[in-house]
């Protein structure tokens, strides 16, 4: 989910990402860091902070895995912060340091990936669904039927982002299973699905933000926030949030065990987790955030907006994927490579 925009490619050698007295090396995910809260964040503290983008949650798990990145911070999605804290790639969090964590909301706090908020400092969250220009299909939205079944209107039109737990739970909440099933019918059903749709899409990729707005797609399966910035830009697009089942999603910092600016990390933490700070975040990539009393420094806008604010009737189909099983994530795992011949 690079929540918007084609990761910048990882040439970065960690020579060039070394120590840096005042600096702070933050990975995290393309066209989801407010430029106006790191200029904040720099005016305060004299830290300059560089953010790398990356693209998946897989993509941004291998590079830190391989090690020799020098990356100080990363901001994986909630099924993988458990992955990262198994492999040992990210530290206990000093919370001595992080005075501000107890501004992060009651209901954020005590989750199941990461209980008291121990590894990790929210971010944003929000939901994955489907973007569509209703003035180019005007039928129903909020179903995966729009990209699985896809109607003439939208035919080589719509695009997929290339998240395999987005896609493949997307599809099997569909074919009537749970996220992370290895019950093999459901799958087979979701596969099929998924391979008979494929040629009736127009590409495979990240970007909704940007060829969205330039009218280049004409829908895509997307994050809530990404689809508001849309329709900001395009009046006609709206968001549908699937009735058969769709992801909630929560991304949070947490620090590398092999950090090298760690007071500096601290200090970002620390002032991520201040509610207006939390704002600005929100503010430029359109999620909600974890920070108890954040919503008054949000744009008005976001109060009502129809992609942050759940509809009630869709609210119950709405799921945070699971961390699967290893089987579960190897049957996965042989959809997405077939998918993606």
């Amino acid at each position: 989910m690079t929540r918007f925009l084609t990761a910048t490619a990882l040439l970065l050698a960690s020579s060039t990402l070394a120590s840096a007295e005042g600096q702070l090396q933050l990975f995290n995910w393309g066209n989801y860091t407010s430029p106006e809260l790191l200029a904040k964040f720099e005016a305060e503290t004299g830290i300059k902070v560089t953010v790398t983008d990356y693209d998946s949650n897989d993509s941004a798990l291998a590079k830190i895995e391989a090690g020799g990145h020098g990356f100080d911070l990363v901001v994986p999605t909630h099924q993988y912060v458990q992955i990262f804290v198994e492999k040992g790639l990210i530290v206990p969090l000093d919370l001595t340091k992080v005075p501000n964590h107890g501004n992060i909301a009651p209901e954020w706090m005590d989750v199941s990936w990461d209980p008291g908020r121990a590894f990790t400092i929210p971010w944003q969250w929000g939901t994955t669904g489907v973007a569509v220009d209703t003035a180019v299909y005007s039928g129903d939205i909020n179903t995966s039927e729009v990209f699985l079944n896809v109607p003439p209107e939208l035919v080589g039109k719509i695009n997929i982002v290339p998240e395999m737990n987005d896609i493949v739970n997307l599809a099997v909440m569909w074919a009537g299973g749970e996220p992370c099933t290895e019950d093999l019918e459901v799958l087979k059903k979701a596969r099929d699905a998924l391979l008979a749709a494929k040629p009736n899409w127009i590409s495979m990729d990240y970007g909704a933000t940007e060829k969205m707005s330039a009218g280049e797609w004409k829908g895509s399966v997307n994050w809530n926030g990404s689809t508001m910035r849309i329709r900001l830009a395009v009046p006609t697009v709206s968001y549908g949030s699937p009735k058969e089942g769709y992801p909630v999603w929560m991304d949070s910092v947490a620090m590398l065990k092999d950090a090298q600016n760690v007071e500096e990390a601290y200090q970002f933490l620390n002032f991520i987790a201040q509610p207006e700070n939390a704002g600005m975040i929100s503010a430029f990539a359109r999620y909600a955030n974890g920070i108890a009393g954040s919503d008054a420094f949000m744009p008005e806008d976001m109060k009502t907006a129809p992609e942050v604010v759940i509809p009630e009737e869709f609210k119950a189909a709405g799921v945070f994927i699971p961390t699967c099983s290893p089987k579960a994530q190897e049957y996965m795992t042989a959809i997405w490579t077939e998918l993606q011949k």
